[in-house]
Order: structure tokens, then sequence, then C-alpha cells
């Protein structure tokens, strides 16, 4: 919430959004334009269904460059990645129902499942992914009904599922007779394909979701959904039933953008970025005796740990006294176990500001 409210003088290298300046703006000014020219319909009309074909068609291509096969029926569109991971809540959970996430994770996931009242459990992350041995534990322990995670890249740890692990967890998955929420939201900034559950799975017992609010614009609201027939069509009755029409508009603006050939050339554009972003980063950082968790290879998020005595919740504080935002660990921790850790997003954290203020503080401590 900070973030949003932050003025342009605020420094938010604590936010989950690239700068405005990083994102594809003629794309989506030249995509605006061709669906102005398109039939009146496109304009005024309710979505159909399951939303906008030519996108569900193009995303299926997307999904089958990671191995993810699917037929056209089994894809949905939905407002955001948010609303998908809402719909996909209210479908499977009751009040009192538990829930499995990665200690720390993506902290909106703690907010959406707080507002369903169920209870949720964690798996401490490495960095090859959930702690198997803990995970085998929780899952005899508690029996939960979901697992919620991220493919590819992990937020906010930067950590890359490997494929040992990632088989792993499908075979405890069928055993426990549990659902996995695969949420590929950062997949477009990887530079190396990792392995996607949904793909070893079959789209079984692993939903995939995603959007492109990171990578394309986050005023654009569209997301996806994709699993089997069973599942996707009772899933579209609820859509309808929450949202009617859905976001028409935002679909036909982001279809527009992904199948012309430049929006390639700036996501290779963008990794680039990225990854020059993540190096300064890390050396400043480390410079002052902040130190990364991991060797974060793709993405935008750089896990960091403070020196020893240092509280990141008490860092942020004083830091936003003075301009500057930060994400403190334990906003992403269920158990209040990162209370040393920051997430810096990388694309944001380059004025010198941010580095003088955390010096600062260290030595003032110090």
């Amino acid at each position: 919430r900070q973030s949003l409210q932050a003025d342009e003088s605020t420094l938010k290298p604590g936010c989950g959004w690239l700068p405005p300046d990083w994102m594809p703006h003629e794309n989506i000014r030249r995509a605006l334009r061709s669906l102005s020219r398109a039939e009146p319909t496109a304009l005024t009309d309710y979505g159909t269904p399951k939303g906008f074909v030519p996108l569900r068609e193009h995303l299926l291509w997307r999904m089958g460059e990671h191995r993810i096969e699917a037929s056209l029926d089994q894809v949905m569109l939905t407002s955001s990645g948010t609303h998908a991971l809402e719909l996909l809540c209210r479908f499977f959970l009751e009040p009192g129902d538990i829930v499995l996430v990665d200690d720390p994770c993506y902290f909106n996931f703690h907010a959406l499942l707080k507002a369903h009242r169920v209870k949720v459990v964690s798996v401490p992350m490495t960095p090859n992914g959930p702690d198997m041995e803990r995970f085998e534990q929780v899952l005899l322990e508690h029996q939960p009904r979901l697992y919620i995670t991220n493919s590819a890249i992990h937020n906010p740890t930067g950590a890359i599922v490997t494929p040992a692990t990632a088989h792993k967890i499908l075979n405890l998955a069928e055993k426990s007779d549990l659902v996995i929420i695969e949420d590929d939201i950062f997949g477009d900034m990887e530079v190396s394909p990792a392995p996607r559950l949904a793909a070893l799975d079959g789209l079984n017992r692993v939903i995939h979701i995603g959007s492109f609010s990171k990578t394309l614009s986050a005023a654009i609201r569209c997301g996806f959904i994709a699993t089997k027939t069973r599942w996707i069509e009772p899933l579209t009755d609820l859509k309808i039933a929450t949202s009617f029409g859905g976001e028409p508009f935002g679909a036909q603006v982001t279809w527009r953008v992904l199948k012309d050939g430049s929006y390639r050339k700036h996501l290779s554009e963008l990794r680039q970025r990225l990854s020059k972003a993540m190096g300064k980063t890390n050396s400043r950082l480390s410079k002052i005796g902040i130190t990364p968790w991991i060797n974060t290879k793709a993405g935008m998020y750089l896990w960091s740990q403070l020196p020893a005595g240092f509280d990141a919740i008490e860092v942020a504080r004083k830091a936003r006294a003075q301009g500057i935002i930060l994400a403190p660990g334990n906003v992403f921790s269920l158990n209040n176990s990162a209370s040393r850790f920051l997430r810096f997003n990388v694309a944001q954290s380059s004025s010198p500001k941010i580095y003088e203020v955390l010096q600062s503080i260290i030595l003032e401590q110090g």
C-alpha cells in the first residue's frame, strides 16, 4: 500500500513493479491505435465466457514453448493474476481448509488466504525449491487442500526449482491428493527455461496461472487460468457470476502487443537491463554489508540479508522517514523467519541515495 500511495519523489526499491520507462509504451500505443480501428463490438460489448479467443490461442502457443500441453477449452482469461487466484480460492476452499505456501512467499498470497478464512501453513524455501523433507512432513501432518507457489522465478527469493525437486513435489502431491496452483507471472523474465510443474504434470493436479502486469503494463488488466476441463467449466461459471464479461478490452490490447514481434525484442532488452541492474545492485549492497541470499540468475528481485543484529522492519521504518520504501522480509514470511532480510527490486534501485541512507542506518546502529 505504501508503494502504491507514494508520490513521484519517493524512492521505491521495495515495490513490485518496473519503472515506467522500462515498459513498452510504443507497443501499447500501437495496439491501442489498432484496437480503435476495430469493429465497434470490440470497444463496447461484453467478452465471451472464457475470453478473447485469439489471445487464448496465443497463450496455448506460449505454454507450448514450456511444454505445457493444453486445448483451447482448457484456458480461461481473467482480469489479472490476482483475479485468477481469487477465483481458484473461491472454487476450491471453504473456511477452515488448510493451504500450503512457501516461506517466504508473495505477501499477497497471505492477504488473499486470510480473506478466505483458511489456515495457512508453510514450508521453508531453499535455493533449489521448497525444503522437500519439510514439505513431506507438512503434507502428512496437515493434509493441505492447495499448495500455492511460483514457477520459474520465485518471489521474493529469486530461487528456481530444480527438475529433481519438481518431480519430488509432484510425486508427493499425487500421494496426498494435493492441488497445486503455479503462478508464472515472472516467466517472461527468465534467462534459461526452468521446469514448469504444469508441464511435468500435464495439467492434471497443477493449475497454471499468470498475467502480464510485470512485463507489459499494470494498467492493462489481463490474466489467465489453464487447467483440466473438469475444473475450467465450473470456474468459467464462477467468473461469470462474479465479473460477468471479464476484461475484453484489456485482452484485446494484450493480444495485439503479444502478437507483434517487437514484444520479443522488448523482453530481450528487459532481461539484459535486469541482469545489469542485478549486478550493480548486488555490488552496491555488498559494499555496505548487505549480502545476497543466492546468486540470483534472473528476474527483478534480490533477496538480501542485513548484518547480524539488524531488524529489517526497523531499517525500513528509518528509511521511510527519509523518502525510501523498503520491503522487509517478514512481510513475506508466515513464520516471521526473515527478520534480517529485505527484498530489493533491482530496476528501482539505481539511486545512490538508497545506499547512502542504508549505510548511514547501519553505521548509526553499528
